[in-house]
């Protein structure tokens, strides 16, 4: 016999404080409507807009910054830009992990914040005090003096510290959002899809004013000034998040799963002899309770049934004193790791979209830059174009959730409208076609260069479809995306599922970095100017933005097979079945309970998927 299984990850008693209203599985209080719900989601949402207002008066002019105030080419400062944004995503996953495993989604938001806040103080003090010299310099043809090592080093470190802070906050704070509605009551699980959506949109509400009003002070050499205004947003951020404490609804951590998935692959491999068995006799937990601390069960999947080994109790498992958690694993653990890897592929083919989504940032700005953007004696900073991006996300939100929902809805029997997979391949054929609309653009850029002029006459507003329609595709790529990795990543690494969408961004920019690399190796050879040189109107813009059109093309049709393979998790009831199931087992035991105050008392014991561990059954195996 399989002796009782130690509780590691489970607590047996199960208390509620209301003064934090903290929601796990083991603890579930009777009064969940007085925490969370739209009124802290919506508070949450204004923090999204400001961190994100402050970060994007950093990152939007920043390609501008380091060529007319550090004094960088084109492509260098284009690929110093694509760097550092590829990094503020990949802190996504920092923030992620230490969110999931160790700090919970509250105080891992809050201290990304403060992290941020230093960043931009540091960021405005050294401007001010060692880089816009002489004072003004850095807008329209008044580059500046050469900075100080002192001046670029603690420029450097500054950006990476805003790096660190709105990269790791960027996926806590959409999840603890989510974490404000109950996915048992119907309505407000509709509310945790609306909420997405309306995070995104919240996101850029931020860029609308960072990437407008900051954007032009900044075009005008304004620079400190503008970084002050972000810090000042940032301030807001964290002041309005702290003040909100005691309201939120808090989902504890769940632990470290790096170890979790390690034990996976680890038993299975420690079976490679063994032949999988049925999934009736895979070893689970007894009753509702799961082995991975406040999480739901996760039931069986016939995909990927090697791992299924580890869930395979042999005649050594049998004999053994206790059970060894790296020999044998529980179903929802194996399920756990299979859910990270189905995941994989998806996410995958979502960074060739990165790498059209981050042209607006780098190579959208230089090629606005050296087109007409005069409206009469207005000068029109190329950065401010991404208003157009913005406005088509707002438009499309708004057109996508009011009248393609009900009418693809009714086509499809999905209330949701589109699946969240359809979305984001919807996305990636748009993305597709920004890119040829961007290089159809430049072609007619070229034409309306006059020999040994900077600027093209062609206006810069021809570069607005290009913007559009990456912004109509990212109500479906990155909403599609939340959705998606938020939903489908088991309760114990839901952080780990928003990081996901902004590790893609982080890769997509890494990725474009590179590719801007190799088509420069290859194409500016023996005094050929190449197809990105300094001086653009010498090159072939064009030919990169069909370059990375053709690589959009083909990942898509990679993507159409990922999609059609994936198969969703399915969990072991809802959070409302499993607090019934626990209240019933404490009114027999108690015979009545607290409305604000639950506890109950039971030891764990082993069963094989959910059934009574006999030796009938063991000896199936």
């Amino acid at each position: 016999m399989i002796s009782e299984a130690p509780n590691r990850d489970i607590e047996g008693a199960e208390v509620v404080d209301t003064n934090i209203h903290e929601i796990t599985q083991e603890s579930k209080p009777t009064v969940k409507k007085r925490v969370g719900g739209w009124k802290l989601a919506l508070i949450l949402l204004a923090n999204q807009g400001l961190a994100t207002l402050a970060f994007f008066g950093v990152g939007v002019n920043l390609v501008l910054f380091l060529i007319r105030v550090l004094d960088q080419e084109s492509a260098t400062a284009a690929n110093n830009v694509s760097i550092w944004t590829g990094t503020v995503y990949l802190f996504s996953l920092v923030g992620a992990f230490l969110s999931d495993s160790y700090w919970g989604r509250y105080l891992t938001c809050a201290i990304f914040q403060v992290i941020l806040v230093l960043g931009l103080g540091l960021l405005s003090l050294t401007s001010w005090l060692w880089l816009i010299h002489p004072h003004g310099c850095g807008g329209v043809g008044n580059y500046c003096q050469p900075t100080s090592k002192v001046g670029v080093a603690l420029f450097y470190l500054s950006i990476y510290l805003i790096a660190l802070g709105y990269g790791g906050h960027q996926p806590t704070i959409a999840t603890f959002g989510a974490d404000q509605f109950d996915e048992s009551d119907p309505k407000q699980q509709f509310s945790k899809a609306a909420f997405f959506a309306y995070f995104y949109f919240a996101l850029n509400v931020g860029c609308l004013f960072s990437n407008t009003i900051l954007v032009y002070y900044e075009d005008k050499g304004l620079w400190t000034l503008g970084f002050l205004v972000s810090l000042g947003s940032a301030i807001l951020a964290l002041v309005s998040y702290l003040a909100a404490s005691p309201g939120y609804r808090y989902i504890k951590p769940c632990g470290n799963p790096l170890p979790r998935v390690a034990q996976v692959f680890v038993a299975a491999f420690r079976k490679l002899s063994v032949a999988p068995t049925s999934p009736d006799n895979l070893y689970e937990l007894e009753g509702t309770k799961s082995a991975i601390k406040g999480s739901r069960k996760i039931l069986h999947s016939n995909e990927i049934l090697f791992l299924d080994k580890a869930a395979t109790i042999t005649e050594k498992d049998q004999t053994a004193d206790e059970t060894n958690p790296w020999r044998l694993c529980t179903v929802t653990q194996v399920e756990e790791a299979k859910c990270v890897l189905k995941m994989l592929p998806v996410w995958l083919c979502t960074i060739i979209y990165s790498v059209v989504f981050t042209q607006m940032a780098s190579l959208f700005v230089e090629q606005g830059d050296v087109m007409e953007s005069h409206i009469g004696k207005f000068h029109l900073p190329a950065a401010s174009m991404s208003v157009f991006d913005i406005c088509s996300v707002f438009i499309c939100t708004g057109l996508y959730r009011n009248f393609l929902v009900p009418l693809a809805g009714r086509l499809s029997g999905n209330p949701k409208g589109l699946s969240e997979l359809q979305r984001m391949g919807v996305g990636l054929i748009i993305g597709l076609l920004a890119m040829v609309a961007a290089g159809a653009t430049e072609i007619a850029r070229l034409r309306g260069v006059t020999p040994g002029e900077k600027v093209s006459s062609l206006s810069i507003f021809w570069q607005i479809p290009q913007y559009v329609l990456v912004g109509s595709s990212e109500v479906f790529m990155y909403v599609g995306q939340l959705e998606f990795f938020n939903g489908q990543a088991p309760d114990g690494i839901k952080s780990f599922g928003s990081s996901l969408c902004m590790a893609s961004i982080s890769l997509g920019n890494y990725v474009s970095s590179l590719l801007v690399n190799i088509v420069t190796h290859i194409t500016a050879r023996g005094g050929d100017p190449g197809w990105i040189p300094n001086n653009l109107n010498e090159g072939h813009l064009d030919r990169f933005y069909f370059l990375i059109a053709i690589l959009t093309a083909l990942d898509f049709v990679v993507y159409l097979f990922c999609a059609k393979w994936y198969k969703g998790i399915n969990l072991q009831g809802s959070e409302q079945e499993i607090e019934i199931m626990e209240d019933q087992k404490g009114n027999d035991l108690q015979g009545s309970e607290q409305e604000t105050q639950i506890t109950e008392t039971q030891h764990g014991s082993s069963s094989i998927h959910g059934k009574p561990q006999d030796e009938s059954v063991l000896n199936k195996v």
